[in-house]
């Protein structure tokens, strides 16, 4: 076990022997690691992703778009086993400078167009489409919703959920600090929805799709073991009933399990193509 106390060197060097549980696919460089190129279906959107809070946000979006009739949204999803290290295939890559997941490909226009950065994808096909996102004077508050949410997302993921649940040590300073601030993000929901019924007004929009898969996990109790008792989260009635609301949508039950690739293997589906593949499965 490493000392409690650390002190910096003049110059950083990666020791990836203390990079605890991604220790083997994490590096301080970017860009392909081997060649490795992409599945394709045949509808206009392809995605590739795999069912965490930022990968959930698209699915979830591509299934309401086609609750709410958008046929034009038809997607192929394809699983990216990050912890494989899938995201550094240079197919991946090339869509994705970033190897991070939710990366989407757009063919429906002249030429195809990528997109990264979940946040992106929700904008993106929202403006497509026409839908979740408000072109009146509210939407000014929903982008602001959707980007604190994306602003947000690294301290309760890379912060509290690393120092928490994946650190090879557990050390106090950095587990106090990300719980306070996770804390506060919930205590943030919390007193907005206390008086809103939705994050962005009266409306669902493209600011709940990216929030309710951090949240809801934590009221849910699924997510970072016993962090729904370690923070307390039974204190955030507003964001409960909020998530609560939000999981019973037939479309989000579908995008949940999307890309999904553990528990059991009704709850999983590796690839989606069409509504058909949803058969049989446990929503």
């Amino acid at each position: 076990m490493a000392d409690p106390t650390y002190t910096p060197p003049a110059v950083w060097a990666n020791d990836s022997e203390n990079g605890g549980r991604f220790a083997s696919i994490n590096a301080p460089t970017s860009g392909a690691r081997e060649q490795k190129d992409l599945p394709t279906g045949e509808h206009d959107f392809q995605l590739y992703s795999l069912a965490t809070p930022n990968g959930v946000k698209a699915t979830i979006m591509f299934e309401e778009l086609l609750e709410a009739g958008h046929s034009g949204a038809e997607y192929d999803a394809f699983t990216v086993n990050i912890g494989n290290g899938d995201q550094f295939g240079s197919g991946f890559v090339d869509l994705n400078p970033n190897s991070k997941i939710p990366t989407l490909l757009d063919r429906s226009g002249e030429n195809p167009v990528r997109v990264f950065e979940s946040g992106a994808i929700l904008m993106h096909l929202a403006e497509k489409f026409g839908a979740f996102l408000p072109t009146d004077a509210s939407r000014a508050e929903v982008l602001s919703w959707l980007f604190w949410q994306v602003g947000s997302a690294p301290f309760i993921g890379g912060g509290f959920g690393h120092f928490y649940a994946y650190a090879p040590e557990k050390y106090e300073y950095p587990i106090n600090r990300y719980a306070m601030e996770t804390k506060r993000l919930f205590d943030v929901a919390d007193k907005r929805l206390a008086d809103s019924e939705y994050l962005g007004g009266d409306e669902y929009t493209v600011a709940d799709i990216a929030t309710f898969p951090w949240l809801a996990p934590f009221v849910e109790g699924t997510i970072y073991n016993e962090a729904k008792t370690f923070l307390s989260i039974h204190e955030y009635g507003n964001v409960a009933r909020w998530a609560k609301q939000i999981a019973a949508r037939p479309a989000v039950k579908r995008g949940r399990i999307v890309n999904k690739a553990w528990g059991d293997e009704d709850t999983q589906l590796l690839e989606r193509h069409s509504a058909a593949d949803f058969e049989g499965k446990k929503l």
